[in-house]
């Protein structure tokens, strides 16, 4: 149904074996690669890049890539760490769209330019997000959200791990494009919004697919629909949002390899070339896919382009939805 989305070099180049110069592979075998994710385990950052992190081991012998989360501040407190550390390719971070697009250009006091401040090396891959509810709440439906929320203004509370997340943009975007006024509370990390969703403190929420699927077939959480355009192959069962009445709704949060900005570009092209080799082989894709992420091992430049435009796009949002932080 859903194609695992692949971005090739324009050209001729090839995807060989990834095999970094003799001193960084050296270097690599020495002491192990920290990934930094800005985020509490669980959510769907620390999947992919917990995923990405064990694929990168197996690619590049005798290196451990060893992935540490450091949340608060939507992400940004491990984005910011990792823009300030020794640019010799020993501290990586997986960042995101809240990260590198929206949190930036929303909260005070980010430490970092997205852009500037990193060398870009590969996007791994999107995740649409699923809008679910607890299984006592009588909604089944976006129309049956959409009406219990303008019956109710600001008394539903969804959950999101942290100001400016994408689950957060979700429900913002949500709010708008619905004429309901709900009140979201923050959380330092998708995984503890999920456990308070389950527990019934709140509900819904706007997670990522791969954080809330499990919870979703195991009966825990009730899925309501998809915040893509097309269905999700992982939840095939379940509407998009546009299909359920909210036409044009689309949202989805992307997840990438970032280094420190003065990394060497052979140390940049060979972690890109690495962590391409580990996305696009058939396992991988699969893999992902039953998640609910789609593989996408972007070239280094391509990506760095990406993120230039996605943090263009998003503060418009934020211009025109007035959106601030008290």
């Amino acid at each position: 149904m859903t194609q695992v989305l692949i971005r090739t070099v324009t050209g001729c180049v090839a995807m060989a074996a990834a095999s970094l110069p003799l001193a960084a592979a050296a270097a690599y075998r020495e002491r192990p690669v920290r990934i930094v994710v800005g985020f509490a385990p669980g959510g769907a950052t620390d999947i992919a890049a917990r995923f990405l992190a064990q694929r990168l081991t197996e690619v590049i012998k005798g290196s451990s890539f060893i992935v540490e989360n450091r949340a608060g501040a939507s992400g940004t407190i491990g984005a910011g760490a990792v823009a300030k550390s020794p640019p010799d390719g020993h501290m990586l971070s997986v960042g995101t769209s809240t990260t590198h697009s929206v949190a930036p250009q929303l909260l005070p006091n980010v430490a970092y330019h997205p852009v500037r401040d990193f060398a870009h090396i590969t996007q791994i891959a999107t995740s649409p997000m699923f809008l679910v509810v607890h299984p006592s709440t009588p909604i089944k439906s976006v129309p049956e959200l959409i009406k219990l929320a303008r019956a109710r203004p600001n008394e539903i509370n969804f959950g999101a791990g942290g100001i400016g997340t994408t689950p957060h943009m979700a429900g913002e975007l949500f709010k708008l494009m619905t004429h309901t006024r709900m009140t979201m509370v923050a959380y330092k990390g998708e995984a503890p919004a999920i456990a308070d969703l389950i527990g019934g403190q709140i509900s819904p929420i706007f997670g990522n697919v791969p954080a809330v699927v499990q919870p979703v077939r195991a009966g825990s959480l009730r899925g309501i629909a998809v915040t893509s355009a097309k269905r999700v192959e992982a939840v095939a069962q379940f509407p998009t949002i546009a299909e359920s009445g909210v036409p044009g709704y689309e949202a989805s949060t992307w997840f990438g390899l970032f280094a420190p900005a003065g990394t060497p570009r052979d140390i940049v092209n060979q972690i890109n070339a690495a962590s391409r080799e580990a996305l696009q082989s058939a396992d991988a894709q699969k893999k992902l896919l039953a998640l609910g992420m789609y593989a996408v091992a972007s070239p280094a430049e391509a990506f760095q382009k990406f993120v230039e435009d996605e943090y263009g796009k998003w503060g418009k949002v934020i211009k025109d939805t007035g959106l601030t932080v008290k």
